[in-house]
């Protein structure tokens, strides 16, 4: 009896080992699968972690190296590198900054004042041209050319009859502006680029020009803006460039004009002879210029720039292109992320920004 009474006891507390054992398993489980799920959230957290780190890393190799880039432009044995690189950055609004962690301001006036477009009194003698639309009657009526040079390629519109082209504007200069192509759909207009200077600075606004405005003999902008730097087209289609007022303006018998300053948009051509164009004539950047040839035809272009296949053009190349294609007189217009050339319902050339063309208040169409 005493033996069997301890194997039920040894029995008893083996079974009551068996119970605990299994009742005390079941939390065990349940944290073991907490575990599991904290451990898969963390696996994530620690993926999202890496990838940020190299992102992180890859960004920051990248500004070194663009620094490293602009540095060697600057501080290289190129004075000509490093005038391009000041130039180029000046141009533009938006990175205009970087050319003043490597030089000072009087060093940046320096190089601008050496490498720029003079400006001129000098206004164009209209004479010069002499307009003729059924002298080339094997001349098709708008010409579209590849343009291309050592650091650029872009678009060139020859449109042989010069009534064609107007002066479009947005629909109330206030606010933001219109991309080329949809002004030139409020004027049913079959080609056209961007024109002339609007306001840019700390506050941007890209429908309020600057300077002159006419369209159709009536000054639509500027009427007290005094002299302006004027480019515009006459009554008998001749095109005008100079430096005037509101009644000069009239006085020359101008129908369409657009307006901005030299620095931006320089004169190229006058009367036939290139305008001065100092050292390397302006950075390398997107530009848009309008001229016009001994025959009346007008001359349209738009350069690409600061991409991979087109850094962009100078003053002087732009000057060159427009020689080159016979232009009596030409100027430039407002350049950069404006450039941009429409026809036949499409953009033609490659805008820079990742956004498409920037607005514009006005531009010059051919209807």
């Amino acid at each position: 009896m005493m033996y069997d009474n301890d194997e039920d006891e040894y029995l008893n507390a083996r079974e009551e080992k068996s119970r605990k054992i299994s009742v005390d398993e079941e939390p065990y489980k349940k944290h073991k699968k907490s575990r599991k799920k904290m451990t898969t959230k963390q696996k994530v957290f620690l993926w999202i972690g890496r990838v940020s780190a190299v992102l992180a890393v890859t960004i920051a190799v990248f500004l070194v190296f663009v620094y490293g880039v602009m540095a060697v432009l600057c501080f290289g044995p190129s004075k000509t590198a490093k005038k391009q690189f000041v130039m180029s950055v000046q141009e533009t609004s938006a990175i205009g900054f970087l050319a003043n962690w490597f030089c000072s301001e009087e060093e940046i006036a320096q190089i601008k004042e050496e490498n720029s477009v003079k400006d001129t009194t000098e206004v164009t003698d209209t004479s010069l041209v002499t307009i003729d639309t059924t002298k080339n009657e094997d001349v098709p009526d708008i010409q579209i050319i590849d343009v291309k040079g050592s650091t650029y390629r872009g678009k060139l519109m020859i449109v042989k009859d010069p009534s064609r082209l107007i002066v479009g504007t947005v629909a109330a200069f206030q606010g933001q502006g219109q991309v080329v192509a949809d002004i030139a759909k409020r004027y049913d207009a079959i080609g056209g680029v961007n024109g002339g200077e609007f306001i840019d600075g700390e506050t941007t606004l890209t429908g309020v020009p600057v300077g002159l405005v006419m369209v159709n003999g009536e000054v639509v902008n500027g009427a007290n803006s005094g002299v302006c730097h004027v480019t515009g087209i006459t009554h008998d289609n001749k095109l005008i460039v100079g430096n005037m007022n509101a009644q000069q303006a009239k006085d020359n018998n101008i129908r369409d004009c657009v307006s901005i300053s030299n620095s931006i948009g320089p004169f190229l051509v006058i009367n036939g002879e290139p305008q001065d164009v100092s050292g390397i004539g302006g950075g390398l950047n997107p530009r848009t210029a309008v001229g016009q040839a001994e025959d009346g035809s007008i001359l349209l272009l738009a350069i690409d720039g600061r991409m991979a296949n087109s850094i962009g053009a100078s003053f002087s190349d732009l000057q060159d292109i427009m020689l080159q294609y016979g232009a009596v007189n030409a100027s430039t217009m407002d350049g950069g992320t404006s450039t941009q050339m429409y026809y036949d319902g499409e953009v033609i050339n490659t805008p820079y920004s990742p956004l498409g063309p920037r607005s514009c208040p006005t531009a010059f169409l051919i209807k």
